[in-house]
């Protein structure tokens, strides 16, 4: 199947997405738009390109497990992108994927400009890699 991921920013949404053997999640872009309608219809223009089967939204639960106004905010999204384009749509705990986006880039000396433009799709990613791992354990098909 192939899954698309969404790490939503206010600013910046990141995009990853895997093929249908869900074995490599691999960045695709990251959308830099601040209005939440047109991010929106260019993350659903994506899914379209991409021919996703599924969403997975990134859910930004706080660390204690309770949910915030971000995860308000990601679930107005997932809902209304699930609505513009008909691919079922799941939300994701994301707690951490932005620290661990940073880690990565780290380790490969991203720096500036350059880094500041890739985390949000390194953090789609690590959501996309993090779903898959459950859909291999879990033995989820759908």
């Amino acid at each position: 199947m192939i899954i698309m991921s969404v790490d939503f920013g206010d600013a910046r949404t990141g995009i990853a997405v895997c093929g249908k053997s869900e074995m490599i999640a691999s960045p695709v872009t990251v959308i830099a738009e601040k209005d939440f309608d047109k991010c929106i219809e260019k993350t659903a223009a994506l899914a379209k390109e991409q021919r996703a089967e599924k969403i997975v939204v990134g859910y930004p639960k706080n660390m204690n497990g309770t949910i915030g106004e971000r995860c308000e905010k990601c679930t107005l999204f997932a809902e209304k992108l699930e609505e513009m384009t008909g691919i079922p749509t799941k939300l994701w705990d994301e707690r951490c994927t932005t620290v661990s986006a940073h880690n990565y880039l780290n380790v490969t000396n991203t720096r500036g400009k350059k880094r500041k433009n890739v985390v949000d799709a390194v953090a789609a990613v690590i959501i996309l890699e993090s779903y898959l791992e459950y859909r291999k354990n879990s033995g989820e098909t759908t």
